[in-house]
């Protein structure tokens, strides 16, 4: 059974005593209600709900998930874990005391927080967005503060404090965040650059590479052409000795052949003469 508010609250001894004991699975699905509606109302972009409205739909989720519990069970129970959480324990085993749950709320919070950094850094944000996001992003949500101020709020005099404390840390935060602005955006430049050049030297040596290559392919087209051409001569040379040769036979065959009529009639005509005398 777990007294008042559950485990860990020390108060509230005089809230009913039959509240069933949160099961470590029955813990889970509040955390993760919880997240959700937080999600959901950062979507929204509502604004900013009662703690009394909230608590009655984390109540009616679990209902649908087949846990039955009251708004103000789940609001006991949260303001335990949140306690656990901010107290410091970690799930660091060394430091003796565990959160059995804070992976699961680091997780919440987490996701709060950056909700919250993305919210700032819209340039159109709301009046009603802007009002919500004057806490640092590593505070609790303002529903886990009018959580805690249901048991005892702050004194007049540490509001102000509290007030210029969050300014000061959301005017530090800011500039942080202009200055890794400024610096990945630099950052980007430079890279843009060396890809550039990178870039460029690989497209001359590309480039040298295609005119060398084409060179040698012009250098070995020449020799071919020049090899060709002295082939050509050659074979034009060779036909050309070839027609005188046959040229000088057939001049002289023809000698011979005059030669041997010359004769011939000369030996033909002496005969006749013979003859007549």
């Amino acid at each position: 059974m777990e007294p008042g508010c559950g485990e860990g609250g020390g108060g509230g001894g005089g809230r009913d005593e039959r509240v069933p004991q949160w099961g470590a699975q029955e813990t889970r699905e509040l955390i993760a209600a919880r997240g959700e509606m937080e999600r959901e109302s950062a979507a929204a972009a509502a604004a900013r709900r009662s703690a009394k409205t909230l608590w009655e739909a984390v109540s009616a989720r679990l209902r649908e998930r087949g846990y039955r519990r009251t708004a103000e069970q789940c609001k006991c129970k949260w303001k335990n874990l949140v306690n656990r959480y901010k107290g410091k324990e970690t799930s660091d085993p060394e430091n003796g005391r565990q959160c059995p749950f804070f992976d699961e709320l680091h997780a919440v919070f987490t996701e709060r927080a950056r909700t919250m950094q993305q919210q700032l850094l819209e340039p159109e944000s709301g009046p009603s967005v802007k009002k919500k996001l004057k806490r640092p992003s590593g505070d609790l949500s303002s529903e886990d503060s009018d959580d805690e101020e249901d048991g005892g709020g702050d004194s007049g005099d540490e509001k102000p404090i509290r007030s210029r404390k969050r300014k000061t840390a959301d005017k530090r935060q800011q500039s942080q965040r202009m200055a890794e602005k400024s610096r990945t955006s630099i950052s980007s430049i430079h890279e843009l650059l060396q890809d550039f050049l990178v870039q460029q030297q690989r497209m001359d040596i590309q480039w040298h590479e295609m005119m060398e290559r084409r060179s040698q392919e012009r250098i070995v087209f020449e020799q071919e052409w020049r090899q060709s051409m002295q082939k050509l001569e050659q074979e034009r040379l060779m036909l050309e000795h070839t027609w005188m040769e046959r040229e000088e036979q057939r001049r002289m065959r023809e000698e011979a052949r005059a030669e041997k009529r010359d004769a011939l009639l000369t030996t033909l005509l002496n005969k006749v003469l013979q003859e007549d005398l």
